[in-house]
């Protein structure tokens, strides 16, 4: 698309509505604008996140904060009558198995018939800490979550609900960690660090949650039939066909290239372009440039590289790239 479409009067609702969210959000939690923008953009273009970072930072508040940020209906469930929760957090352990995540169905004896018990799958927003700590095959009971919003168990498809969000974090040292494989990773659409916040920012932190009621007066400022108005309204974001092809040769560009295993593929591309449509909105513009496009290429592609050194930075790959990518 290489004219916007919006109309004025929806796109101004939807930017107001956004910059409300964002502010509730800053609210309650201390972390960079830009971080959060990121963020917001990656939920708006129906993705995920990854948080690797340390802990004790505010990865649960924010997620906390982005879910109740929204006004949910009461009583919601999928499509096959399954109760969904605004928001659940899954502590990850290594013994965790892909039914204590996804559900299973156990028989009823006084009915004489099976039962499904959903898992906490089952949210509008999912919190998955540390998911590193899962092993292999727990892993995965989360790729056809994250790739066709629905699971499979026992035999039967379920549909998630809509909107659906994973944040997931990652622990960056420890023990009896088990590495995402590239596929999975390639399932976030963005992967970033909040980061330890500046001294007069941690003394307000320690100051404003030192104490019981720091969340007094936090609610909803949006409803949840607004959230995917601007899903939608995504879409209609314009992109010129010069900055897909920026993308397209920035992605390929990556395959092949000295000290990379595995380069990013067409999924990367297909992210970046809709992450970048959606932050576009976020902050008021109805197209996506270059330099917006460039500003994304850390976060939405640096976890998608695999290199044949592990010390080096995808960071570094990734600079000297778009020092070769004329615009």
């Amino acid at each position: 698309m290489n004219s916007s479409s919006i109309d004025p009067a929806i796109f101004a609702a939807a930017c107001e509505g956004i910059a409300r969210v964002s502010q509730n959000i800053h609210s309650v939690i201390t972390i960079d604008p830009g971080k959060l923008e990121h963020i917001i953009a990656a939920k708006i273009a129906g993705g995920h996140v990854m948080l690797a970072d340390s802990h004790g930072v505010g990865k649960t508040s924010l997620a906390r904060a982005l879910a109740g940020s929204i006004r949910w209906g009461s009583d919601d469930k999928t499509a096959e009558g399954v109760d969904v929760r605004y928001f659940n957090r899954i502590q990850c352990t290594v013994d965790l198995l892909p039914q204590d995540i996804l559900g299973f169905n156990r028989f009823d004896m006084h009915n004489n018939t099976y039962v499904f018990n959903s898992g906490p799958i089952f949210a509008h927003f999912v919190l998955c800490d540390e998911i590193n700590l899962l092993t292999p095959k727990t892993q995965g009971s989360f790729f056809q979550a994250m790739e066709e919003q629905k699971v499979s168990i026992e035999g039967q498809t379920y549909e998630l609900p809509d909107p659906f969000f994973i944040i997931s974090t990652m622990n960056l040292r420890g023990a009896h960690l088990f590495p995402l494989p590239a596929p999975q990773l390639d399932r976030f659409m963005v992967q970033l660090s909040m980061g330890y916040p500046d001294e007069a920012s941690e003394i307000d932190i320690v100051k404003k949650h030192g104490v019981e009621d720091s969340w007094k007066g936090f609610a909803p400022v949006a409803e949840v039939s607004e959230l995917i108005a601007w899903q939608k309204l995504v879409d209609e974001v314009s992109i010129h066909d010069d900055v897909v092809s920026y993308i397209v040769r920035f992605t390929r560009r990556t395959r092949g290239y000295p000290g990379v295993v595995t380069g990013c593929s067409p999924r990367a591309g297909i992210k970046l372009s809709r992450l970048a449509r959606a932050l576009a909105l976020v902050r008021g513009v109805n197209y996506v440039s270059i330099d917006l496009v460039k500003e994304l290429i850390e976060p939405a592609l640096a976890h998608r590289l695999e290199l044949e050194d592990p010390g080096q930075s995808p960071a570094e790959v990734l600079g000297r790239i778009e020092k070769e990518i004329t615009a």
